[in-house]
């Protein structure tokens, strides 16, 4: 039987892995840089941890985890014989793969909250799973990249995430544009329009803009019973102009005497102004009115970043979600949090050729084996050159030299090294870099100083 990959999943090459990990440790870097401290949990929760979290599209994606042992035998009869899957899955499931790493977070601070330091700022990097139909850029299995702050409702927070995202993509070398948004404004919207009771369907059915078009958009809530009146009142959301400020404008008058909706654009004001004092292009930040993000759990400002310079879905997004750690029985501790898509910066920068010149060439140096007693004397070199943090390694056969040249070729290795008997005898050490042709022999302790 042929092996073959399960649909949404990947291999990763060496070079795959090393161009990911320098990815993840530019992430890392940023993330310690702002006091955020590294936190892992469990790759799988209990599946009433999960679900209702999402929203029902977001449930429907997640992975469940068959009981172990004769699962079916637990079942009632009734529910396996007219195959009802809803009754099913709780008589048959109690585990679930993660969703995403906000959730368990949540979980995390509600079962650790009274041992904590407010506000608690972590970050996270692990693989989530999702049951998603698998196109370019968004697999089933993939890493996420996350940094939150627990039990602090400063905007300040908000200001620093766009601080953080923007900086790492700069350390990246990827132009971005930051789409803002706020969960209160889209509140403000649907009670504005009269469909305040549907605001999930509206938000839901917006989010997918991108992917549908104005015309999309309006069909699906025309489905879900939203009244011509009320798309008339909305139409104004799909023609937004390019002045952030100019159309917070717009949205206070029509806000006048709705509470929620004026909390929202004040929020999103002070964000958008303090961003653009501390220096921040404006080009960088863009107020997305249509921006929806479709995760029920948010409440506040919500982000979202696109690269300038490849037609790709969003490769970070986030938001403020004060309620979240509710659904765990612990009150009052507002959070607010932002994602990187591994995967998906790596599509861009791999697009853009963005990745550093010879970030995958860990090893430095191959020695020549010319035998048994040279390989000896090799192996004593490179001992002192791993011990000085140096990377090298000895052909393992006694070959012909073209077969160890290529292999050098083949592994990108930059540097041959040819330590024979001549050089043993003398003391010395030749190196050929295979990139410039150049060969050069040097004494043992210069080369090892080098």
């Amino acid at each position: 039987m042929k092996p073959s990959l399960a649909k949404g999943t990947r291999d990763f090459s060496a070079q795959e892995v090393t161009r990911r990990k320098f990815i993840i440790n530019t992430l890392q870097r940023n993330f310690e840089l702002f006091g955020f401290q590294p936190l892992e949990t469990p790759s799988f929760e209990n599946l009433s941890t999960l679900t209702g979290k999402y929203g029902e599209e977001g449930d429907r994606l997640i992975f469940k985890i068959l009981n172990s042992g004769d699962y079916a035998a637990k079942t009632k009869d009734e529910d396996w014989t007219s195959k009802n899957s809803q009754k099913l899955i709780p008589q048959i499931s109690e585990k679930a793969l993660r969703y995403d790493l906000t959730v368990p977070f949540a979980r995390y601070v509600a079962m650790n909250h009274g041992t904590m330091t407010f506000p608690f700022k972590r970050y996270q990097i692990q693989p989530v799973w999702r049951a998603d139909r698998p196109q370019k850029g968004r697999f089933r299995e993939f890493y996420q990249c996350d940094a939150d702050v627990v039990g602090s409702e400063s905007l300040w927070q908000e200001v620093e995430l766009v601080q953080l995202y923007l900086k790492s993509f700069a350390d990246l070398k990827i132009s971005v544009t930051l789409h803002l948004n706020n969960r209160k404004i889209l509140s403000g919207l649907a009670e504005y329009a009269g469909i305040a009771e549907q605001l999930i369907d509206f938000t839901v059915a917006l989010d997918k803009l991108d992917k549908i078009g104005k015309d999309g958009v309006v069909k699906e809530l025309q489905e879900k019973n939203i009244s011509a009146e009320a798309l008339s009142k909305l139409d104004f959301l799909f023609s937004q102009t390019d002045d952030a400020l100019e159309n917070i404008l717009e949205l206070k008058e029509k806000f006048a005497g709705n509470e929620t909706g004026t909390k929202g654009v004040e929020e999103l004001e002070f964000v958008l102004t303090k961003c653009l004092d501390l220096g921040i292009p404006a080009e960088n930040l863009k107020f997305d009115i249509t921006l929806a993000r479709g995760l029920d759990y948010y409440t506040g400002a919500i982000f979202e970043v696109k690269a300038d310079e490849v037609q790709m879905g969003s490769i970070g997004g986030g938001g403020r979600y004060d309620n979240l750690t509710e659904v765990f029985g612990v009150k009052n501790i507002p959070g607010i949090g932002i994602s990187f898509g591994l995967d998906r910066i790596y599509l861009v920068m791999e697009e853009l050729g963005l990745f550093p010149e010879g970030v995958e060439n860990a090893v430095q140096y191959l020695f020549a084996n010319y035998g048994e007693t040279e390989s000896l004397e090799a192996m004593k070199i490179i001992t002192q050159l791993r011990e000085a943090g140096v990377s090298a390694e000895l052909y393992p056969e006694s070959a012909k030299l073209k077969k160890q040249f290529t292999y050098a070729e083949k592994k990108g290795i930059p540097n041959l090294v040819f330590f024979g008997e001549q050089e043993i005898s003398e003391e010395k050490i030749t190196v050929k870099n295979l990139l410039s042709g150049e060969q050069e022999t040097l004494s043992i302790k210069d080369f090892i100083k080098n």
